[in-house]
């Protein structure tokens, strides 16, 4: 990260519990698998069959500078193709408008109508396996700023200096540096903030991988489409 180091944004997953630390908390709920998840012989299957479209990714991954920040171009040949957006059958059984996130897979589904939806490549953290079971969008933010917990800063004081004021404390703001990416959504259940979000990033040749730190990262031009759709109330289900 162009800002914060990797492994100082990695600690916040140990600490941030409320809404404006604006990161990841280590809570499991143990949640289930939905949408048919098994097959006949008890093993897991995909949520995918075929794809259905692709977009002309030299323009929907190019630069965006009318944004409140500018949005980098995308280099999507630097990563696999089966992690950039498209259209695909959907073998789940959610109802159109849901969000479904698979971790193990590196895919967010966003599912468009019965049998059918827009897959999107993800990057996962250690965080990003640490929450799974039924949520909803609760709060969403445009270029968030992303303001560490103080425990955090007490124990990594390097990071000290890379901070500055806030609205909401000592942080880095939003924009091109913020770890947060272009876009954030919180996640709340009946028990209040997950403390799970998914957002963009500033290092989109991660999509497809395992990351040091985080929950759910997305190429912001994906992160950017998927929060134009997916509107406060939207149900989220992370599997398991």
């Amino acid at each position: 990260m162009s800002t914060i180091s990797r492994r100082s944004f990695l600690s916040l997953g140990l600490a941030a519990t409320s809404v404006a630390l604006a990161g990841c908390s280590g809570f499991s709920a143990g949640g289930p698998l939905f949408g048919g998840l098994l097959d006949a012989s008890g093993s897991r299957r995909s949520l995918s069959g075929l794809t259905i479209s692709k977009p002309n990714y030299s323009v929907v991954y190019a630069s965006s500078p009318g944004d409140p920040a500018p949005v980098n171009a995308f280099n999507y040949a630097q990563v696999d193709p089966a992690y950039l957006r498209q259209q695909v059958e959907y073998l789940g059984t959610e109802e159109p408008g849901t969000v479904v996130v698979d971790p193990a897979s590196r895919h967010l589904y966003f599912v468009e109508a019965p049998g059918q939806a827009t897959r999107y490549g993800v990057g996962v953290g250690r965080e990003g396996f640490g929450w799974s079971g039924i949520a909803k969008i609760n709060m969403r933010r445009s270029w968030p700023d992303w303001v560490p917990p103080k425990e955090m800063v007490a124990r990594d004081p390097e990071i000290r200096s890379q901070l500055v004021a806030t609205s909401r404390g000592p942080g880095v703001p939003g924009g091109p540096t913020s770890p947060l990416g272009a876009r954030a959504m919180y996640l709340f259940a009946d028990g209040g903030d997950t403390g799970y979000r998914i957002h963009g990033t500033t290092e989109p040749q991660t999509i497809g991988t395992d990351v040091s730190s985080g929950c759910i990262r997305m190429v912001n031009q994906d992160v950017i489409h998927l929060y134009q759709r997916a509107p406060e109330g939207t149900q989220v289900i992370v599997l398991s």
